[in-house]
């Protein structure tokens, strides 16, 4: 889902793997844990978001089984850390 921010436009979702995979690509500029039962991340919307997001959904992405499990023990930490 797209925001228009006043600045640039944003990109967010609160799927913990979506969000982990496209970490390693793309910085997360917030984490909104305002919702005990969820997290939104927040990314800065390009095309290149939009692609890798499209080949994500498509299981057209390759990563290493350990650096997606350090995205996802960096994502768990920032939302717990408080």
């Amino acid at each position: 889902m797209s925001i228009k921010n006043s600045y640039k436009y944003l990109y967010t979702c609160s799927d913990l793997s979506l969000a982990s995979t496209l970490s390693i690509w793309f910085p997360i500029l917030k984490i909104n844990t305002t919702n005990p039962r969820k997290a939104d991340f927040y990314f800065s919307d390009t095309k290149e978001l939009q692609e890798k997001i499209e080949k994500y959904w498509k299981n057209e992405i390759l990563v290493e089984p350990k650096l997606m499990f350090q995205s996802i023990k960096l994502l768990k930490s920032r939302i717990y850390q408080g």
